[in-house]
């Protein structure tokens, strides 16, 4: 889970901190960036027909400038944590998505950590099918479907100095 929300003085110190990394993910090509749990976290949505080919967990080539960039803002804030969530379309089975859904996302969580991302600050996750974002009916839909979540969450150190400048 992404979380509770502080709010008050110690959000608004998280939430700056959040803007600040933010603006430097929005530079990336091919990550979708989004402020979340009232500002404190940040959404980045990679899309998997960047990132992987059909059916695949290798990661593209053409992926990895965008990782390498998203790597070294993740290295450049290092107190927060990093939960990273795969998802496929509804085509093909479960004993197939679901599998996919966690490789891929373990392919992120390793590729990261090849970069220098400690890996006692990620997790990853494979939720298949289970969560669509748009309808699995049409085409444009199952791409969007088809995509690895990362999120970047406050962690305790983060969380306790900002408390601690609010109080």
């Amino acid at each position: 889970g992404i979380g509770a929300i502080l709010g008050g003085t110690a959000g608004a110190i998280i939430g700056n901190r959040m803007d600040k990394q933010a603006a430097e993910l929005e530079q990336i090509e091919g990550a979708q960036v989004e402020k979340v749990n009232e500002g404190e976290a940040i959404k980045v949505t990679f899309e998997s027909g960047i990132l992987f080919a059909t059916n695949s967990s290798t990661l593209s080539s053409a992926s990895r400038s965008s990782l390498d960039k998203f790597a070294t803002s993740l290295q450049n804030n290092p107190d927060t944590d990093v939960e990273i969530y795969g998802h496929t379309d509804s085509s093909g089975s479960d004993a197939i998505n679901n599998p996919l859904s966690e490789r891929r996302a373990e392919s992120v969580y390793s590729y990261l950590s090849s970069k220098g991302v400690s890996g006692l600050r990620m997790s990853y996750e494979g939720f298949g099918s289970k969560q669509p974002v748009a309808d699995n009916s049409t085409v444009a839909g199952r791409a969007e479907n088809r995509r690895v979540e990362v999120y970047i969450l406050p962690n305790a150190k983060m969380i306790k100095e900002a408390q601690e400048q609010a109080n």
